[in-house]
């Protein structure tokens, strides 16, 4: 090996030792979500959006649907439960599940089409998809209310 090839590998003097166990790296997982990039925290919205809408979500509605179908009865309990605002909020939140996993998934379908894969654009269409599912909640609050 040439001598000004072997000083940057290797440095003089030194052998290279293979039995030695490379010393383990220590582990930090960045999840503070202020940190990430707006497509990013957007991607892990959507993900968590799309469980919560399917799982606890579509079931409960389901069921909210049966009872309020099946008797009088049953569909003033509904209208009684929907009288607090508790349950109003829930709405609201459940509305912002859906507008924003609804925006978003438009927004990757357009990815997919190779439209907006610059970094500026994909900032400015993730604080878009954002600001969208804010105004649907906020549209569905006012109606609610």
């Amino acid at each position: 090996m040439p001598p000004e090839l072997e000083s940057t590998i290797v440095p003089r003097g030194t052998t290279k030792n293979m039995s030695a166990a490379p010393k383990p790296r220590p582990k930090y997982y960045e999840l503070n979500l202020a940190h990430h990039w707006p497509p990013a925290v957007l991607s892990i919205f959507h993900r968590v959006s799309g469980v919560l809408l399917f799982f606890p979500l579509l079931p409960l509605l389901l069921w909210m649907l049966q009872s309020s179908l099946g008797s009088e009865e049953g569909y003033a309990r509904w209208r009684d439960v929907f009288a607090n605002p508790v349950a109003k909020l829930a709405l609201v939140v459940a509305a912002w599940f859906y507008a924003h996993h609804f925006f978003a998934g438009i927004r990757f379908l357009i990815l997919d089409v190779h439209v907006w894969n610059g970094k500026p654009a994909a900032r400015a269409s993730a604080l878009a998809v954002f600001a969208l599912g804010a105004l649907a909640a906020i549209a569905v609050a006012v109606c609610v209310w």
